[in-house]
């Protein structure tokens, strides 16, 4: 870092509310996620307790006072909650809608439909991107693995050839494409333009589903031979429907909201007229909230409507779509108030003196952190949060480009090796009727080559653009 962007830094940063040295600010913030670590592994307790009381900790061992360190807290909270808490609302809203009108299924089958055997891996990679754009990972997991299944058993296909691509395009749009809420609230944390990360984060997932989805899929299915368990195999989402909507109107509607925030990113880049009319409603239609509202009450129509939902059916699927998320909601929340804790103790502006000696890339580091939390805590969204929060001051000084692919850094290491402590593992290991050893070679490898391949990609992103 220059020495300008280290004076950019302290303008834009709020006073510390210790003036502890560098070691114990390193001291106070291993202890605050060595806490959070064992609390979420050893005692098993929620995410959103585990940091708060982290922070608390990490308050306590930096020598704030107990009342500024609740401050910090709620304020990263209160902040995270209303930038973030909004978005993921509307984005489990059109999440249900897809799955309760037929709309995922009506995907699935249209493509696989018009689909060779031997290009049905890339077929799955497709639609698992596809569903997973507006879904979280877990509601796509439920949403997509019983299609995986009922496909495998019906096609005497392998199990792992053709889930790994699947379960890959859920995992890539989970860790590199907003809007999912890691890294919805990495931007939020290193000030990065939404409308940049989500077209690079598109760049590096393209390449690196392919990789990590079909081709590893192709090497891991000699690996392990899973059989489709009869029990993990039920009907189908869209059983009881009269009608489905179309193929097209299901994929523009879940589109929709990638194009208008793409599209804001490009009128950024092309018209130099900032208060021109062109600007001016590319700026409001292409930001988050406008962009993912306009898609939910489109999906209203093209969705709920097409599949013959009344208005009271509508109304009680968001109902039921705003539930599960209560725990996300309180998780991101708390990670945001770790983060400002972390901030205003000083330990961004530690680890920013200290990697002006360290001679390694600000997005390397970043990959690095993210990759230590996520096996510790076996929660992406834990990793992305903190790591975002202890790297947002290398970000001082980047070019908007660079500090979009630094939350992609993050979130390509929130990504490396799920193991036993991710509750995405187990949902793996069920479905897919495999014991501890194959989801290993298997779920657990394929996240890891994700997180590699990502990185490869950001690194070689930086040096071209």
């Amino acid at each position: 870092m220059s020495a300008l962007s280290v004076e950019l830094l302290a303008a834009s940063t709020p006073p510390p509310i210790t003036d502890a040295g560098h070691t114990r600010l390193a001291l106070a913030a291993l202890a605050g996620i060595a806490v959070i670590v064992l609390l979420i592994t050893r005692w098993k307790m929620h995410a959103f307790l585990a940091l708060t009381i982290g922070s608390g900790v990490l308050g306590v061992v930096a020598g704030a006072a107990l009342a500024d360190t609740v401050t910090s807290f709620t304020t990263g909270l209160g902040s995270t909650v209303a930038s973030v808490g909004t978005l993921i609302a509307l984005g489990s809203i059109l999440g249900k809608l897809l799955a309760d009108s037929g709309g995922a299924d009506q995907i699935v089958d249209t493509i696989l439909s018009r689909t060779s055997e031997k290009r049905l891996p890339w077929a799955m990679a497709l639609i698992a991107g596809l569903i997973g754009l507006p879904l979280f990972f877990e509601v796509g997991i439920v949403l997509l693995i019983p299609v995986v299944l009922l496909v495998a058993r019906r096609g005497n296909h392998s199990l792992i050839r053709i889930g790994i691509p699947a379960l890959a395009g859920l995992s890539v749009m989970h860790g590199l494409v907003p809007p999912h809420p890691g890294p919805l609230a990495a931007i939020d944390a290193i000030h990065a333009d939404l409308g940049t990360t989500l077209a690079l984060g598109v760049l590096v997932a393209i390449p690196t589903l392919a990789i990590a989805g079909p081709l590893f899929g192709r090497v891991a299915s000699g690996w392990v031979d899973a059989t489709p368990p009869d029990r993990m195999t039920p009907g189908r989402a869209s059983d009881d429907l009269e009608r489905r909507p179309s193929f097209l109107a299901t994929v523009c509607t879940m589109l929709l909201p990638v194009v208008l925030m793409l599209s804001k990113a490009l009128v950024d880049v092309i018209v130099d007229d900032k208060g021109s009319l062109t600007y001016r409603i590319f700026d409001v239609i292409g930001t988050p909230l406008i962009a993912l509202l306009a898609a939910v009450v489109v999906a209203m129509f093209t969705l709920g409507r097409a599949a013959g939902f009344t208005k009271e059916r509508i109304s009680s699927t968001v109902d039921a779509s705003l539930m599960p998320i209560a725990g996300i909601l309180l998780i991101v929340g708390a990670g945001g108030g770790f983060k400002q804790t972390l901030i205003d103790c000083g330990v961004g502006t530690m680890i920013l003196d200290w990697s002006n000696g360290w001679h390694i890339s600000a997005l390397l580091l970043g990959w690095l952190i993210a990759v230590l939390i996520r096996i510790a805590t076996g929660s992406a969204t834990v990793a992305i949060i903190s790591a975002s929060g202890l790297v947002a001051p290398l970000a001082a000084g980047m070019s908007g480009t660079h500090t979009a692919l630094l939350v992609l850094a993050v979130g390509a290491g929130s990504l490396f090796f799920s193991h036993v402590n991710d509750a995405g593992f187990w949902l793996v290991k069920e479905y897919f009727g495999m014991d501890v050893p194959q989801t290993l070679k298997t779920w657990s490898t394929m996240e890891t080559v994700i997180s590699v391949v990502a990185l490869g990609f950001v690194m070689l992103l930086s040096v071209i653009v």
